[in-house]
């Protein structure tokens, strides 16, 4: 049942992903999912409040539940329950998972990053964390980290300027003053080249957990060339997707 929890609430709350677990081999759900789920809940938490500190204690309450799941006591709850099971059978790094936590906390505030480099660590901790920790929950070796990292930072940056409209109608200051939407796409294929050159590293059977990513090339390419951000159509989105799960390529 909590399984089933966790696939409800990324059906709900972050559709793309979940069309990416359903595309995934059956036997990979089970730990994707979970997953997915605990980001969903990282990555909302600061939104759900108008108030920092309220915000702060929900992000605090996770990154208690990642210290007491790696000391061995669970949580009952539909999703710290399931994280912790993969934490302890999968040997999930806590510290990805902490740090993944805390770059959340730049989302309760107004402040705008410090610079490029401090977005494209929060990009890190965030999106190429996350895909890491897929990778890894599907038996991922050392050495794919390279890889998989650097195709997660680039999702991570497509994911990121497609919120950017969102984030200033919000009242927030998604880029760092002196960078524009393109400079961030043109790193992000940057990262895309870097992970594909490194492609022989990670083992087909880890292919599941960059599916996430399937739509990251297509936004860069559209931000740099000066088309914006938008949603391509269902049919090309599912297309794409579904070649990139039958082909394992990336």
């Amino acid at each position: 049942m909590s399984i089933e929890a966790c696939a409800g609430l990324v059906q709900r709350g972050d559709p793309d992903r979940f069309l990416a677990v359903m595309a995934a081999p059956l036997d990979a759900r089970a730990q994707l999912l979970p997953l997915y789920a605990f980001n969903l809940e990282v990555a909302r938490a600061p939104w759900v409040t108008q108030e920092p500190l309220i915000a702060e204690m929900r992000l605090q309450w996770w990154r208690d539940v990642v210290e007491n799941a790696a000391s061995g006591a669970a949580k009952a709850h539909e999703v710290a329950g399931p994280l912790h099971e993969l934490i302890r059978d999968f040997g999930l790094p806590v510290d990805v998972l902490d740090r993944l936590i805390a770059a959340r906390r730049w989302d309760i505030h107004r402040d705008p990053h410090a610079g490029p480099e401090a977005l494209a660590e929060y990009l890190e901790d965030t999106g190429a964390g996350l895909m890491w920790l897929a990778a890894r929950a599907l038996g991922a070796p050392d050495g794919a980290e390279t890889a998989v990292r650097a195709y997660g930072w680039a999702s991570a940056a497509a994911g990121y300027l497609r919120a950017v409209p969102e984030l200033e109608a919000r009242g927030r200051q998604p880029l760092p003053q002196g960078m524009g939407v393109q400079d961030l796409a043109q790193r992000g294929l940057e990262r895309l080249a870097e992970a594909r050159a490194a492609r022989r590293t990670v083992p087909k059977a880890v292919a599941p957990a960059l599916l996430a990513g399937w739509q990251a090339e297509g936004v860069l390419r559209q931000v740099v060339a000066g088309q914006g951000s938008s949603d391509p159509s269902e049919a090309r989105k599912r297309g794409r997707l579904l070649w990139q799960a039958f082909t394992g390529r990336w």
